[in-house]
């Protein structure tokens, strides 16, 4: 990966397209976004792939991200807050709090960040009917 300094930030460029990052919004995406993004995103990732693979009949999954960061070092992350709302057919809550388990453990963002972030996890199910 290459990383170019800009007037207001930082650039870089993936197969999937060019990304701007700044300590200001409103020139690219803010160091901290990309983190939780990260953490959030390959969450989700594996526990969908765990899902598929049991072949849980789930219509959507929704995750909010909260973050509590630390004004008096340097506003570091301290925790993450990841709260999933999954819909879907005669789910079943405790295998899916089991599944979310396993996710994290499987979850390589959340691994990396295992010692100097707390990722909390919630989950509430909506039941739908055919």
């Amino acid at each position: 990966m290459d990383f170019y300094l800009k007037e207001n930030g930082v650039r870089t460029s993936f197969e999937y397209g060019q990304m701007n990052i700044s300590g200001d919004e409103t020139f690219g995406f803010r160091p901290y976004q990309l983190m939780v993004a990260s953490i959030a995103g390959c969450s989700i990732g594996v526990f969908r792939k765990i899902l598929d693979k049991q072949r849980t009949d789930y219509e959507d999954i929704k995750v909010t991200a909260e973050v509590e960061r630390n004004p008096d070092e340097a506003n570091r992350i301290e925790k993450i807050y990841l709260h999933y709302v999954i819909k879907g057919y005669h789910l079943n809550q405790d295998k899916l709090l089991k599944n979310l388990e396993i996710s994290q453990k499987n979850c390589s963002m959340v691994q990396s960040v295992q010692n100097s972030i707390e990722v909390e996890e919630t989950l509430e199910c909506i039941q739908l009917s055919k």
